[in-house]
């Protein structure tokens, strides 16, 4: 089925990010930091705080966490103990933003695809997405290691237009990073900011990031496809 926008713009599938944008991770991710920290002697860090930085992974825990780049010698080493003491507990506050599942009920109903294309690597992605019960109702999953590059690279989300069968141009991407509007925009979809995530974690207030449109709620998602 092929939706309009109000530009005449032909819409035949959504794809969403998966953390800051479906589902609320931070509360696992902070956690597993803070795991961290107490194990090194260190108070816990509020999880406000942390919140901005949950849709840069282990990066964005580790950086703000424990004060570690990609560039220090030690980074890797915490990088995959930080992924090893997530995936233990990845499920355990986890879970979808309360007007998510209204919002892809109304997809189904109206019989319009969607889909997942997130930088989490596939071993955490698809357990989430199970677990929550994304699974089957997307269309794709498209995950951080399903293609040789993760956005901003436009690879994943080309890689799921290829697996719908349509044309990029036919796609929306909405996503709360800035990395997920470049994305979306080399690919050639529409893009739109999903200003209830993680949006503060790129330090470019997200109305410049050049989405065609920042959604305060997912439920602004169906009025800006005009359906009722």
């Amino acid at each position: 089925m092929v939706f309009r926008l109000s530009t005449g713009r032909p819409v035949r599938a959504v794809l969403f990010d998966l953390d800051g944008t479906l589902v609320d991770s931070a509360p696992d991710l902070c956690g597993t930091l803070n795991d961290m920290r107490y194990d090194r002697g260190l108070q816990p860090w509020p999880e406000f705080e942390l919140r901005e930085h949950c849709g840069s992974g282990a990066r964005g825990m580790l950086g703000t966490g424990l004060q570690i780049q990609p560039a220090d010698a030690a980074y890797e080493l915490l990088r995959d103990e930080f992924l090893s003491r997530y995936e233990q507990r990845m499920l355990r506050l986890t879970q979808l933003f309360a007007a998510v599942p209204p919002l892809i009920e109304a997809l189904q109903t109206r019989r319009l695809p969607w889909g997942i294309v997130t930088n989490k690597a596939m071993r955490f992605a698809r357990p989430v997405s199970e677990a929550l019960a994304l699974l089957p109702g997307a269309a794709t999953l498209v995950a951080g290691d399903s293609t040789p590059h993760t956005k901003p690279h436009p690879a994943p989300l080309l890689e799921a237009a290829r697996q719908l069968g349509v044309e990029a141009s036919q796609c929306i991407y909405v996503g709360d990073d800035l990395r997920d509007i470049v994305a979306g925009r080399a690919a050639g979809m529409q893009t739109l900011a999903a200003h209830w995530g993680y949006v503060g974690g790129s330090g470019v207030a997200v109305t410049a990031w050049g989405a065609d449109a920042v959604l305060s709620e997912p439920a602004t998602l169906l009025q800006w496809l005009d359906m009722p």
